[in-house]
């Protein structure tokens, strides 16, 4: 697989994981990576994605334990939450897919203590937004190299479904201020790879 920006994210993301921490839900999970490693933390996972094409690959290939993951083929925008129930909430690269505002529904979702975590995607506003993401440009390019000669000495890698692609629309600004109108104590962080990451935790 080619490098993958989201996914050297995961780490960051299972340490958001509260302590005690028994039921996860994973909004746009795609070939479930992330899913697998909330199971392999001990967590029952709840995860969907609309697209058929990439849930088939993560019910193939399920749950590594000791978790359990439940895979739906679901847009969340419609798809009913229970109310306070999830210990953890995890958007990946898939809040851009549906309105800002389903955040509100998400925060409904967890359990109090629950932790609301979004990589998300949006334009840069600020001179610190872009030299942040400048940065990563030889980083990006260093990782993307290293991977590509991993690959050949491996003989290649098999082709795998990979999730639709839509463009973001909204700035860091615009999701600044929408988390905090949203969220109240929630807390945005630009991060490398033209990434940032919203955290929340219901108190």
């Amino acid at each position: 697989m080619p490098f993958n920006h989201n996914d050297c994210y995961h780490p960051l993301l299972i340490r958001l994981v509260p302590d005690g921490a028994r039921r996860a839900l994973d909004v746009g999970c795609g070939t479930g990576k992330l899913a697998r490693r909330l199971a392999a933390q001990g967590l029952e996972v709840d995860a969907l994605d609309p697209a058929d094409e990439v849930l088939s690959v993560a019910q193939a290939l399920g749950s590594p334990g000791p978790g359990t993951i439940v895979y739906r083929q679901a847009d969340v925008t419609t798809h009913p939450l229970p109310s306070r129930h999830y210990d953890l909430v995890t958007c990946v690269a898939s809040l851009h897919h549906v309105p800002f505002e389903t955040v509100t529904t998400l925060r409904d979702a967890l359990a109090p203590g629950g932790v609301l975590a979004v990589l998300g995607l949006a334009n840069p506003s600020t001179v610190r937004d872009r030299a942040v993401w400048l940065g990563s440009i030889p980083v990006n390019l260093l990782a993307k190299a290293t991977v590509s000669v991993a690959e050949r000495l491996a003989g290649g890698a098999d082709p795998v479904p990979r999730a639709p692609i839509r463009d973001w629309d909204m700035s860091l600004d615009d999701v600044r201020r929408e988390a905090a109108r949203l969220l109240p104590g929630s807390r945005v962080r630009v991060l490398p790879f033209w990434r940032y990451l919203l955290t929340y935790r219901r108190v």
